[in-house]
């Protein structure tokens, strides 16, 4: 059966557990290495990952690349205006020929139905690069981080501000998963999606999320503060979408809230000034730098997921 990594649940609480315990293996044995040697079993030998973008791309675009590369494999880069897709080509008849191309597929796009599309037809392993439904493959590289810092993600405590978008929905869907408190400050009018909320709250046992408008009551004491860009990619109503989110900037105040040693994580890029500030996202508790390096990491343990090699 092929593994696609659409969303979070698609792996399970072991898969997710194994997924990112082979992550931080494989980070500590190439301590020191070349970025491009690759690891050395590799893994993925002659392995293709066709990468298809329909948002523009930084950290999934190098990441991605990068991990085929150590794990002994190669890619495939395509931008959707310059595909068949662009032009009006089905993501069925899409899926179906680039399967016979290549041996898994990751898209980056707007509408998580084409993922989901996407993976329906095709015959190799899809992954999930960010819709606008959700971005799992950022919250593998976020549990990493605090996994690293903490030991563990059991009974962490994790505070949202912001937006209930992309981002936020899979860390509800992370913390029902593997067990952790998710706390959510979203000005009224942007929460996040309530399907999402409810079906993590049939799973989250005693880990309930919740949801407030009040930036204190959701950073009090929490071991891991979290945000993200106010307005995303092609957006509308900005002006009136940053009024609303203006109380909910993570400021140094607002991060004394938190636990003394609690982290701050932003998936990047950031909009300084806005959402946070700059004495936070370069503060000594600050874990960005290594969140966005984890994205390649984790990302590696998600392909190893999906060719069945973990």
């Amino acid at each position: 059966m092929t593994r696609h990594f659409i969303d979070l649940a698609d792996a399970g609480p072991e898969g997710l557990q194994e997924m990112l315990a082979d992550a931080r293996s494989r980070k500590v044995t190439r301590a020191g290495w070349p970025k491009g040697k690759p690891d050395v079993d590799k893994p993925l030998d002659g392995c293709v990952l066709a990468m298809i973008f329909e948002k523009n791309s930084t950290r999934t675009r190098v990441s991605f690349d990068m991990a085929m590369r150590q794990l002994g494999g190669t890619t495939i880069v395509m931008d959707a205006g310059s595909m068949q897709l662009g032009r009006g080509e089905s993501i069925a008849d899409t899926a179906r020929v680039l399967s016979r191309y290549v041996d898994a597929i990751m898209i980056r796009t707007d509408d998580h139905a084409k993922v989901e599309a996407l993976a329906n037809y095709a015959t190799v392993p899809v992954i999930n690069g960010l819709t606008d439904q959700s971005h799992p493959c950022q919250i593998m590289a976020d549990m990493l981080t605090v996994m690293e810092r903490r030991g563990s993600l059991e009974g962490s405590r994790w505070a949202w501000l912001g937006d209930g978008n992309n981002v936020l929905h899979s860390i509800i869907e992370a913390g029902s998963l593997l067990g952790f408190d998710v706390t959510a400050a979203c000005p009224e009018g942007y929460d996040p999606d309530p399907a999402v909320v409810a079906t993590a709250k049939e799973r989250a046992g005693n880990h309930p999320f919740v949801l407030t408008r009040d930036a204190e009551i959701a950073v009090a004491g929490a071991d891991v503060v979290v945000t993200d860009t106010w307005v995303s990619m092609g957006q509308d109503h900005a002006e009136a979408k940053m009024a609303a989110m203006a109380p909910f900037q993570v400021t140094e105040g607002l991060m004394a809230q938190a636990r003394s040693d609690g982290l701050f994580l932003h998936c990047l890029p950031a909009h300084r000034g806005e959402e946070v500030v700059d004495a936070v996202i370069d503060g000594p508790r600050s874990a960005i730098w290594d969140e966005a390096e984890n994205r390649l990491h984790a990302q590696k343990a998600v392909l190893l997921w999906c060719f069945g090699k973990i």
